[in-house]
């Protein structure tokens, strides 16, 4: 019997979410309109009021507007980790800004924020803290530290849906604005698209002007409510220097049955995780860390760390476990290592210690909903045989 072939991740979209995009496409109104509306009202009461939301095309745009949003510009400093997808620094870059990378505690994989404050100059305006496999950062520290230092804090949450913190959800308003991912991989999806939540409703308001050329009402709202009472759809002013980001209701009409669904999907992550969990147990492997006792983990990623004893190294795992037919993966290359960073900013691996250890060694297994039980049963079973 041959082995199955198990990708490392498929999106769980089901007839609902089919029906919902029909709909649409037989509305005659595909693009930012009453579904991307309620998309946001319904993130809102989803995480649980207190802050305002934004659908923006991508996580990686959200990051972008939510820095222009609050001022950050040309010559600031933005501190953020280098253990992260290069979208995190390069929202910096695109605004004019300097990204400046610190290094990672080693058990989460998460910002340490005693780095952030060792890198914190009169130039730093904001901390992008990046919510590793959806599990939070220290954010008591670091939101401690902006406050002493008068810094935003914009939380990058790709990974992090649902994530609680504090008894809080991630999103929920303890940071200036909080990002999240809705790609293909992500723990919801839309396809391609992102979400933005804010804690001040002027930053809210720019950030919707932004996603659309800086145009002060979208289409949508201009051809409902008229302009200036007097019908003119067709009045506009264009108030900032925007962007092309706003989410069609297409991707919302996936989104809002999504969004209906992330209890039942994290349920579903949460028996993977634990599966996993159990039958990995005993191996020359560092599984990931647990959430604390009050706080909830999203469970994006599951990502596992080949010890010093394992009888492979890192490369030649993935390699033997693509011959048997599964995909794994590695979260993440450090950005000291890509190339465009390194010469950038003058990266070495000297630098940061914590996170090339954890690339070295570091495995991201397959997690999808969508994932059986038989085949994930396959994996371990690899798994243990390779390892073992």
């Amino acid at each position: 019997m041959s082995s199955p072939i198990i990708p490392f991740s498929v999106p769980d979209i089901g007839e609902r979410e089919i029906q919902a995009v029909t709909e649409c496409l037989r509305s005659g109104w595909l693009t930012t309109g009453s579904r991307s509306a309620e998309f946001e009202r319904n993130f809102v009461k989803f995480l649980g009021e207190g802050v305002e939301a934004v659908t923006v095309s991508s996580a990686t745009a959200g990051l972008e507007i939510a820095l222009a949003a609050h001022g950050i510009k040309s010559g600031d400093e933005v501190i953020t980790t280098d253990y992260t997808f290069t979208a995190t620094a390069m929202c910096a870059i695109h605004r004019g800004a300097k990204p400046v990378l610190v290094d990672i505690d080693p058990t989460t994989f998460n910002i340490d924020p005693a780095k952030i404050e060792e890198a914190i100059s009169p130039r730093t305006k904001a901390i992008i803290p990046v919510h590793f496999a959806g599990l939070a950062c220290d954010l008591t520290a670091i939101n401690e530290i902006a406050q002493r230092h008068g810094l935003k804090v914009i939380e990058d949450a790709a990974h992090a849906l649902p994530t609680r913190c504090n008894n809080k959800m991630i999103g929920q308003g303890t940071s200036d604005a909080t990002v999240f991912s809705f790609y293909a991989t992500k723990t919801i999806t839309t396809g391609e698209g992102g979400m933005v939540t804010f804690l001040d409703p002027a930053a809210a308001k720019m950030a919707r002007s932004l996603r659309l050329h800086g145009i002060d009402c979208d289409i949508f709202h201009r051809n409902t409510a008229g302009r200036n009472g007097g019908g003119q759809p067709w009045r506009y002013d264009v108030v900032a220097p925007g962007f092309k980001s706003n989410m069609s209701d297409i991707a919302a009409a996936i989104g809002l049955i999504q969004l209906q669904r992330v209890w039942d999907l994290h349920r579903r992550r949460a028996q993977l995780w634990a599966a996993y969990d159990e039958g990995l147990a005993g191996l020359p492997i560092l599984r990931p860390p647990k959430a604390a006792q009050d706080d909830l983990h999203a469970m994006h990623i599951y990502c596992i760390r080949l010890r010093e004893d394992a009888p492979l190294d890192r490369d030649t795992f993935v390699a033997e476990m693509s011959k048997l037919g599964v995909s794994c993966s590695v979260h993440f290359i450090p950005l000291h290592l890509q190339s465009y960073w390194r010469d950038k900013l003058g990266l070495s691996e000297t630098m940061f210690p914590e996170a090339q250890k954890a690339f070295e060694c570091e495995v991201t297994l397959p997690l999808f909903t969508r994932l059986t039980d038989e085949k994930q049963e396959f994996i371990i079973d690899s798994t243990r045989r390779l390892l073992s």
